[in-house]
């Protein structure tokens, strides 16, 4: 009889560690998720647009609550909560997330979406496909949520008000933090434009696929020399204003050149050259390229033989010298 019930305790062990493992992990997906989305809110909105979520209107309101249910489940799971009014919640959270990159996926399959139309769960954090999205989730969100429910904490122990209360401090500073966000200098850290990185690198679609293209690829001329780019809209306000400002740097001395990129229209490139006679070059890029290269526009980088070297919240300075130079 002892041997039984010791036999019965070992295997409520194993079963309580790989719960709780499959749960803590889990906990850390949802944080790495909200890490990403959290630095961009911005994006996370377009996104919630896109996926048809903004219900009234209200997409703002509806990525800030889907951040606070993330953070929440998120911190309870990594803090071995694993209660039932942890375990559905998430367990929804989860079948939703499924749904909405599932969704993607067919309608990619089908030929009404592009590649770079992928579930932004991670914010810039990863380059996935449509495809990608689906199977990655699948086994990175379901297989861990099944997991989580194998020898939970039997109904009627204590509540975990210690824990409960860590997770709710943590969601109101989450939120905090991703309210102040685009006031920070994190463009570096939030998007896949920063000082290092290859010009070859910054690239819309998947490694291998047909449909990738690379802004290397666009602008040949990055590859050698020094260059000052800029990312707007032709129609910024900040950029209009700075135009004349563009068109000194031609001259300043520094032997770089202007590059302007923008997701606008031939007819709209058009339009602004013989409104605004430039001296630098207007070249249209994807928005699926540009768009994980900044917060806010506009926004500039310098690159040096085909290698970022520094970035610029709004228009670049004037005199921008080459890395090492006194």
């Amino acid at each position: 009889m002892a041997t039984e019930a010791s036999f019965k305790v070992r295997k409520w062990r194993r079963q309580r560690l790989v719960g709780t493992c499959a749960a803590v992990f889990l906990g850390l997906v949802l944080l790495l998720a909200v890490w990403g989305k959290a630095l961009n809110p911005a994006a996370f909105v377009e996104q919630i647009r896109f996926e048809g979520l903004d219900f009234f209107g209200q997409a703002f309101s509806i990525a800030f609550l889907a951040l606070a249910l993330e953070i929440a489940i998120g911190m309870a799971l990594v803090l071995g909560v694993r209660r039932l009014w942890v375990l559905i919640p998430a367990a929804l959270l989860v079948a939703f997330f499924l749904f909405l990159t599932g969704r993607t996926y067919w309608l990619f399959s089908q030929g009404l979406l592009a590649e770079t139309d992928s579930c932004g769960c991670f914010g810039n954090l990863f380059v996935r496909t449509p495809s990608q999205a689906f199977w990655q989730d699948l086994w990175l969100l379901g297989l861990p949520m099944v997991l989580a429910f194998v020898g939970r904490p039997r109904p009627g122990g204590p509540f975990p008000v210690v824990r409960t209360t860590l997770v709710g401090l943590v969601t109101v500073a989450g939120l905090a933090f991703a309210w102040k966000a685009p006031e920070l200098p994190l463009d570096d850290l939030a998007t896949r434009l920063k000082p290092g990185v290859e010009v070859g690198e910054l690239c819309a679609g998947s490694e291998g696929s047909d449909t990738r293209i690379c802004l290397d690829a666009l602008l040949t001329e990055l590859e050698t020399g020094r260059h000052r780019v800029v990312i707007s809209n032709l129609d910024e306000p900040v950029f209009l204003d700075g135009v004349d400002r563009l068109n000194e740097l031609i001259y300043d001395g520094s032997d770089a050149g202007v590059w302007v990129l923008s997701g606008a229209p031939p007819e709209e490139v058009a339009a602004f050259g013989w409104t605004w006679a430039p001296t630098f070059e207007v070249r249209e890029v994807p928005e699926a390229l540009l768009r994980p290269l900044f917060r806010r526009l506009p926004r500039s980088f310098v690159i040096e033989d085909g290698r970022v070297t520094q970035t610029f919240d709004g228009l670049p300075p004037a005199a921008a010298k080459p890395v090492g130079d006194a």
